[in-house]
């Protein structure tokens, strides 16, 4: 479960935003299942960094808020999809929003990044 669940937010609404959405893992999530339904497996494969009981416990909570929607087919083995709800989609604009400052600003920064962790031509032998 959350850390920080309130009931009410009377001081910021960025705040209450940041409680549904916030955290590592949720807005790549909901960014993966906006492109398109997804399953669970799928969803593992894009991040794979993320722990499987992390993953369980971020899509709970995204579909108790009302972001994502669950749909279980009753088969053998079982499969279930995960879809974006028409609250998620309003998120839309926002995480194409956070996808344009990434592509503006943190590619140059990466850049840089990269280059200074690489070996320095001075240290590498004659």
């Amino acid at each position: 479960m959350r850390k920080q669940r309130h009931t009410a937010y009377t001081h910021c609404p960025v705040e209450a935003t940041l409680d549904i959405i916030g955290g590592k893992w949720k807005s790549i999530l909901l960014f993966r299942v906006l492109e398109e339904t997804r399953r669970f497996n799928e969803l593992r494969r894009l991040v794979p960094n993320l722990t499987q009981r992390m993953l369980t416990n971020q899509l709970r909570e995204l579909e108790s808020d009302g972001l994502i929607a669950r749909k279980v087919y009753a088969q053998v083995p079982p499969k279930v999809e995960y879809s974006i709800t028409d609250l998620g989609k309003t998120l839309e604009p926002v995480l194409l929003a956070l996808t344009k400052w990434a592509e503006e600003h943190m590619q140059p920064r990466m850049a840089s990044r990269s280059q200074s962790v690489a070996t320095p031509a001075s240290s590498l032998p004659a």
